[in-house]
């Protein structure tokens, strides 16, 4: 068994203003460096022993903070952890967005679906317990992965068939979702928001 603590990058200034990100590679801005800086702090209280991330600026970021504040290697960067690709919605307000596709769902050219962003993610997840398994002793060992919101989300209601509820509307920046894992099998066991 692998504990799996998936925390969302600290904010940027596109989160701000309410852009989607998608895989364009935005930069934290101070508040997100203060995000991580308190996910840091609120995971202290806990042992990790490794931390993996997107190798989006952002995540990656937010993984440095994490991994120099506990103490943990640099962080180790899954490609398939990336933001959902929103195609030609990248870059849009998510009010334009909302009016032009009319929801998260909606077919967008270029655009990867949340289910695809689900599977990759879960790949991503079990690849990631599998080597964590290799790496420690003993077997069961927490692990710190830094991701992004669409990817949590899509986490989040791929093991729960849909019917978990979420904290508020959004994935928060700073944010974290443990999750534990064994071959085969993902779960949720606790959704906080560390602030």
């Amino acid at each position: 068994m692998t504990l799996l603590t998936l925390v969302r990058h600290g904010q940027t200034d596109w989160n701000l203003d309410r852009r989607i990100q998608g895989s364009t590679d935005i930069p934290l801005n101070a508040t997100g460096r203060a995000d991580a800086m308190s996910a840091a702090t609120n995971l202290a209280a806990s042992t990790h022993h490794t931390i993996y991330s997107s190798p989006l600026l952002r995540a990656r970021e937010t993984a440095e903070i994490i991994a120099a504040e506990l103490g943990l290697g640099a962080p180790i960067l899954v490609p398939d952890l990336r933001e959902r690709e929103f195609g030609e919605g990248e870059g849009m307000l998510v009010s334009e967005y909302m009016e032009t596709y009319g929801g998260w769902h909606a077919s967008v050219p270029g655009a990867e679906t949340l289910h695809d962003v689900a599977e990759r993610a879960l790949r991503a997840l079990d690849a990631i317990a599998r080597d964590s398994r290799r790496r420690s002793t003993p077997v069961a060992e927490s692990v710190v992965v830094v991701a992004h919101g669409g990817v949590i989300r899509a986490l989040i209601d791929h093991v729960s068939g849909g019917t978990l509820p979420r904290v508020g509307d959004q994935i928060v920046n700073g944010s974290a979702h443990r999750f534990e894992a064994a071959p085969g099998m993902l779960r949720l066991l606790d959704q906080t928001v560390l602030l």
